[in-house]
């Protein structure tokens, strides 16, 4: 998975910042002053330094290539043999601060660049058939460079066949959907209106090329070489966060979701708790965004190649305004999703808890959802969850709780402090992880408060998305035999730390070219109490339950060049308070209870049809093929649709009387609250734990 793209100048990640406050300064110098104290953070903090060498080039090489021309659009083979010249040579030029391969990749870029939009404007211009039987490649990763003109016009030819064929195919529907036409368009002229639609977005796309500065190539360049060391370390550039501090939520108004970039597009990772795309239940994580269509506009606008503080900008809105995203799922289906913007409500995003009942299976269970780990440093509004938690577990002590289910399904981490804090909660004292950088003994942080918020039976449930410091509390309670991990075969695997250094404060000289900016660097490593790392490899749950990503890989082995699992010395621990003792009966009852449920066995057929459909990336460019490709990927893509949209059978789930004067409040505090309620009503994960709870009861 490649994390940067050099044609649409930006770089990944929740908080980048694009651009120089400083253009008059000379771009060669800052570009030497960066490259010096970038390479100067990495050789002394990183926690696993790479020698600058001929096979550290070679690889780099590799990665600035792909990230150079992602979709193989631009640049000929020879063109590339030019640059393979250098595939040896560019750690030399790296430690001489040279930067003889980089400007040579910008000249013939910039070149492919122009000659690509001459071939556009020659394609466009003529006849388009789209009654050819033919077919293109759409993962990037399995093209070739072309070896001639020839190749590349035909990659343009399809690439604006397949472009067309999408925006005509959803005229086509529009069209049939809408039953106040009197007269409707034929064929051909919705062709002509897709091809004048597809034109627009490429004149656009080329504007936008044509903008793009050498310091944002530049800042590519060097997350190249960053990412070579792992891929959450990035360079930022000195422009205020602000622009790229993805919050489309918080005190914003927007729809709530964080992105980043993806390829030439951006890709939802995380949907904020509370926000409108949360409470919409369409768009999900991991979907791609294509296009942004205002609702006062005719047309929407079609992202390929933007920068992502424009894309952001084009996202955000007043509230009550709405705004409609063309998205492409993991299934490879496109939908047309409208939201209607508003403020993202904080406290959705806070620790929460219910009581949940199950006749004749599990009563009197307390549920805690906990979406992320946050804590005071965030300001005012920010509250400690190792605070809040303990909270909701007094709360729920107080109704005499029978077990606790606590939820950390897409809780993507935050505050360490707060997650040794709350692991505390329920063991008397001991070390929860250990935390070890690239030179010293490893650290261990203990929970020394010998008190025990709460002693009885626990379920913690993760999925693929749980990372960091969920990653980190799901495997103390495991290794402490405190809790039953239950959810994804694997959490997400990223078990490193990173912190943010200034460049300026470390760096002598370069007065003229400052400031420099930030680099958000990997410095340490999470180990288990165990001695283990969930560095790659995640938390394996104690209970699989199948989900979409059963069969995809995902998480931080997506990533390339990710730090390696590896394993240090256990350190002693222990608890008296509770110990899953009978973990292999409780596995053999869930699997029987899997293996007869209607609804588990769709969500496993799903998730085959899923990794199907991610390994076909062929589509035909031949209308009436494209059309029933399409069609029968949403034939099969429907049987899925509503998988979890029936409630389950007796499961009553009642707020606690504590919380609902504070719910009752105001109107859009008791929708949420409903909304929440209502879809945990259908959640057949958690059915599948008040049934575990009921067997670790059992045993209890």
């Amino acid at each position: 998975m490649k994390l940067k793209s050099i044609i649409i100048a930006i770089t990944a990640g929740i908080f980048l910042a694009a651009g120089s406050l400083f253009p008059q300064a000379d771009p060669v110098e800052k570009e030497k002053a960066i490259l010096d104290s970038v390479l100067k953070f990495l050789e002394l903090l990183h926690i696993e330094p790479r020698d600058i060498n001929d096979a550290f080039s070679k690889t780099l090489h590799q990665e600035y290539l792909d990230n150079l021309d992602p979709g193989k659009r631009f640049l000929l083979q020879s063109e590339i043999d030019q640059l393979n010249a250098f595939e040896t040579q560019i750690d030399d030029q790296i430690n001489n601060r040279t930067f003889d391969y980089f400007n040579l990749s910008i000249s013939l870029l910039e070149n492919g660049i122009d000659r690509a939009e001459g071939y556009f404007n020659e394609i466009i211009d003529n006849e388009i058939d789209l009654s050819e039987e033919e077919y293109i490649e759409m993962d990037y990763e399995k093209r070739v460079w072309a070896t001639d003109d020839l190749g590349l016009v035909d990659i343009w030819e399809k690439s604006l066949k397949y472009d067309i064929l999408g925006k005509l195919d959803q005229k086509i529907e529009d069209q049939e959907a809408d039953t106040t036409l009197t007269e409707k368009l034929s064929f051909d002229e919705l062709k002509a209106e897709a091809i004048k639609d597809t034109r627009k977005t490429y004149e656009d796309w080329f504007k936008r090329l044509d903008k793009v500065r050498r310091s944002d190539r530049y800042e590519n360049y060097i997350n190249s070489i960053t990412h070579i060391f792992d891929p959450h370390s990035d360079y930022y550039n000195p422009k205020e966060k602000e622009d790229f501090d993805i919050r489309m939520g918080g005190k914003l108004t927007g729809i709530g979701a964080r992105l980043s970039p993806e390829g030439d597009y951006i890709k939802v990772v995380s949907i904020i708790p509370g926000g409108p795309a949360w409470k919409g239940k369409e768009l999900k994580v991991d979907d791609v965004i294509y296009s942004v269509k205002q609702e006062e506009e005719e047309l929407p606008m079609d992202i390929q190649g933007m920068r992502m503080d424009d894309v952001v900008s084009k996202i955000r809105g007043d509230v009550g305004t709405k705004v409609t995203l063309k998205v492409k799922s993991d299934d490879g289906s496109f939908s047309n999703i409208t939201i209607e913007r508003d403020e993202v409500i904080i406290d959705e995003g806070f620790a929460r808890s219910v009581i949940l009942d199950l006749p004749g299976v599990s009563d009197n269970i307390g549920y805690i959802l906990l979406p992320r780990f946050y804590s005071t440093f965030e300001g005012k509004e920010g509250n400690s969850c190792a605070v809040d938690v303990a909270k909701e577990i007094e709360k729920l002590k107080e109704q005499n709780v029978n077990g606790i289910i606590l939820d950390l399904r897409n809780n993507g981490g935050g505050s360490l402090q707060d997650v040794i804090t709350m692991s505390g909660l329920f063991i008397e004292d001991g070390p929860i992880v250990q935390v070890q950088d690239r030179v010293k003994k490893a650290r261990v942080y203990k929970d020394r408060d010998p008190e025990v918020k709460y002693n009885g039976p626990m379920i913690v449930m993760v999925n693929q998305h749980s990372a960091s410091a969920s990653e980190i509390l799901a495997a103390a309670l495991q290794d402490y035999k405190r809790a039953v991990i239950v959810g994804s075969d694997a959490t997400f695997g990223k078990g490193t730390v990173q912190r943010f250094e200034n460049l300026d404060r470390y760096i002598k000289g370069y007065e003229d070219v400052k400031p420099l900016g930030q680099l958000k660097i990997t410095m340490q490593k999470f180990y288990r109490v165990n001695g283990g790392s969930t560095q790659l490899n995640g938390v394996n749950a104690d209970i699989v339950l199948p989900d979409a990503y059963s069969y995809i890989e995902s998480g931080e082995k997506e990533y390339d060049h990710p730090i390696e699992w590896s394993e240090i010395e256990a350190v002693e621990f222990d608890q008296g308070v509770f110990r899953v003792e009978n973990i292999d009966e409780l596995v053999q009852k869930s699997k029987e209870r899997i293996a007869s449920n209607e609804t588990f066995q769709l969500i496993d057929e799903n998730a085959m049809r899923l990794k199907e459909t991610r390994e076909s990336n062929t589509f035909p460019l031949e209308y009436e093929s494209y059309k029933a490709f399409l069609d029968q990927r949403e034939e099969q893509a429907e049987r899925f649709k509503d998988i979890m949209d029936d409630k389950i059978e007796n499961l009553m789930i009642r707020n606690l009387d504590v919380d609902l004067e504070y719910i009752d409040l105001d109107e859009s505090r008791q929708a949420r609250n409903e909304d929440w309620i209502k879809n945990l009503n259908k959640d057949v994960y958690v059915e599948e734990a008040l049934h575990i709870m009921k067997d670790l009861l059992a045993k209890a």
